[in-house]
């Protein structure tokens, strides 16, 4: 999945690639509405991966190696 947090676009592919392209397709068709208002300029969002423990029947759905 690709995503643009300024303007709340995602887009999917079967790649990483694909899906880059298929978002960068997404916000040309967007902004192309000239009644659209543009993002100002935002600091870089933090991403990142953060892992839980989930006690219960759905704990055992995702194992980890920690």
């Amino acid at each position: 999945m690709a995503l643009c947090p300024e303007v709340d676009i995602a887009s999917q592919g079967k790649s990483t690639e694909e899906a880059i392209a298929n978002l960068r397709e997404a916000l040309e068709l967007y902004f192309e509405d000239e009644d659209i208002e543009k993002p100002t300029q935002t600091e870089a969002p933090i991403v990142t991966i953060v892992r839980v423990r989930i006690n219960g029947p759905a704990g055992n759905l995702r194992t980890s190696s920690d």
